[in-house]
């Protein structure tokens, strides 16, 4: 598969989610919001009327529909994509620890070294088993202690499975923080350098979230899915073992653009859901690390020389 045809893939795993939000209610219509070369030529000069979020009717080529991004309001970003349930697989038996994983997630959000959204812990269930590693992002919960205990309505449940933290309105009471079971969320103690970069979006689809005296964490690319992309952390994985997708639509898609049924990979791999006895009912699942190609310790090794 070639690199173009792997983009392709990624971009248009979630096609759907971005066709209806490029072309919101108008006529009734359905229009890809990925468009060829080849198409291009032929709708070059063509317009189309588009219904943006706040309301506007705008005329636009139908060749410039792959890069017509609407307006996104405070009420959409809280609501979410509608029709859509987003989960993560983590294959535990493909994860080598390698931390790309995390390097592309802080790449995204513009996070210092010293900082992650997403962990890679070293694991080891029992001194008879062998170590494995252990990604852990946010779990995204249907069921989350950390908005019930926020006084401000910071951090929130999207319709589309995501647990999102709004910044703006966080007051750095901690309270999510002593919530969480999973331990995932960090508090900015100290001022964090902001990149050089242009906020297009409201706070809590921000890439760059950092904020001092705010709570902040994983947050699964909102603003990713809305393009029709796959988050950071997904496409930064060499080893395929990040999946990411829609539950509603039965599908999810890996870093070199493979797409499977959810319901049959988590069937087939005997996925599990960490901590899940807590009844949290997280977004995220794990198959367990069988049939490993490589030994854990090892790689260890080699990683400390």
């Amino acid at each position: 598969m070639t690199t173009q045809n792997k983009d392709n893939n990624r971009r248009n795993f979630l096609k759907s989610s971005a066709t209806a939000i490029a072309t919101g209610l108008v006529g009734g219509s359905i229009i890809n919001s990925f468009v060829s070369c080849k198409d291009k030529n032929k709708t070059e000069g063509e317009k189309m009327n588009v219904l943006t979020h706040d309301g506007k009717l705008v005329a636009i080529d139908k060749s410039q529909m792959a890069n017509f991004k609407p307006h996104i309001s405070d009420e959409d970003v809280r609501k979410g994509i509608p029709g859509k349930k987003f989960v993560m697989v983590i294959d535990l038996a493909k994860c080598d620890g390698c931390g790309k994983c995390t390097k592309a997630c802080n790449k995204m959000h513009y996070l210092p070294t010293n900082k992650a959204w997403l962990s890679v812990v070293d694991m080891q269930d029992s001194s008879e088993t062998a170590p494995y590693y252990f990604p852990k992002p946010c779990m995204h919960c249907d069921n989350p202690p950390c908005t019930k205990v926020c006084p401000v309505g910071a951090t929130f449940k999207r319709e589309d499975g995501i647990v999102a933290i709004d910044n703006t309105r966080c007051v750095g009471c901690r309270f999510c923080m002593a919530a969480c079971p999973y331990s995932v969320r960090l508090f900015n103690w100290l001022e964090p350098e902001k990149p050089n970069i242009v906020e297009t979006t409201p706070a809590a689809e921000h890439v760059f979230q950092s904020k001092k005296g705010c709570v902040e964490k994983c947050d699964f690319c909102p603003h990713m899915a809305r393009e029709g992309k796959l988050p950071a952390c997904v496409t930064g994985c060499p080893m395929n073992a990040i999946w990411f997708g829609d539950a509603n639509e039965d599908a999810v898609t890996c870093y070199d653009g493979t797409t499977t049924k959810l319901s049959q990979l988590l069937q087939d791999g005997a996925a599990y859901r960490f901590m899940e006895e807590l009844g949290t009912e997280p977004s995220v699942y794990y198959l367990p690390p069988t049939n490993r190609s490589y030994d854990a310790k090892e790689i260890k090794i080699e990683n400390a020389e």
